[in-house]
């Protein structure tokens, strides 16, 4: 139910909608007492990967799961979540970062823009910073180019406080359509000179925007004027009674402009008056 004012657009009653979410009834289910958010991976260096991060928070147990697509078949891809959690604002590059003019934006000049490692996402032993490169434990894509991902990972109270400020990267393109990391599509890696450049270039990347999946719009939609549009704030439920509290508000919310509804219309009919 949307109220105009001027300029902006406020949403009023958009609880039912987020409850079914956090039921699980559309997108992804949200555990107990925990938080999720949902991250869209667009390419980089015209790899033509793109895919979806889901990450679900649980006291300090996160939970990623990615699905993604244009991967080089066959061939791992180092993955990770980078960014700040002391309040730095990163975000994910673009092709005017490719500051030496090669053609390809390597990860030392997107990490200008999205950071350093905070965890490699590997798919088993540790997850820390220094495992970024450990290729042997990354996802590999299958013969179609896709990668299926998902591990539970505990984190630091400072993840817990800023998971949507930081970004996933996944790493891996192939310049010249060969189908394999070689040395002669983009020569050596800066980070490793044992490894090809196409090994640890960025493939995609995304960010968490702001609006967390099942939240409740706060706010106004912005229109063209009034006050910017408000981030909306993940929503947390913790048990039944706090669901049906939310469906109750949006319940009242609704009654409330019926009966405002018909006191204008009596107002016209009878020509006005309180």
């Amino acid at each position: 139910m949307i109220a105009k004012r001027p300029g902006r657009l406020v949403v009023l009653a958009a609880v039912p909608a987020a409850v079914f979410l956090t039921l699980g009834l559309s997108g992804p289910a949200l555990a107990e007492g925990g938080k999720a958010y949902q991250i869209d991976l667009t390419q980089l260096n015209g790899s033509g990967s793109r895919g979806t991060v889901m990450l679900n928070l649980k006291g300090n147990q996160l939970t990623v799961q990615i699905e993604s697509e244009g991967m080089v078949p066959g061939q791992p891809s180092a993955q990770h979540l980078h960014g700040s959690t002391k309040g730095h604002d990163f975000h994910c590059p673009d092709a005017s970062d490719d500051t030496d003019g090669d053609g390809v934006l390597s990860n030392t000049e997107a990490t200008h823009d999205y950071g350093d490692i905070n965890i490699s996402l590997t798919t088993a032993g540790d997850t820390k910073a220094t495992s970024g490169l450990a290729v042997e434990r990354m996802p590999v894509a299958d013969k179609q180019g896709r990668i299926s991902y998902k591990r539970t990972i505990a984190v630091g109270q400072d993840v817990v406080d800023h998971l949507k400020d930081l970004h996933v990267v996944q790493h891996g393109i192939d310049r010249n359509k060969n189908g394999k990391y070689d040395f002669e599509g983009a020569g050596k890696s800066e980070l490793d000179p044992k490894l090809p450049q196409e090994a640890t270039a960025p493939t995609n990347c995304g960010e968490v925007k702001g609006a967390a999946v099942g939240s409740i719009p706060v706010g106004g939609i912005e229109t063209g004027g009034g006050s910017p549009q408000q981030a909306a704030a993940p929503l947390t439920v913790r048990d039944g009674a706090t669901v049906a509290a939310l469906a109750l508000a949006a319940g009242a919310v609704a009654v409330a402009r019926k009966r405002a509804a018909a006191v204008s219309a009596r107002r016209e009919t009878t020509g006005g008056g309180a």
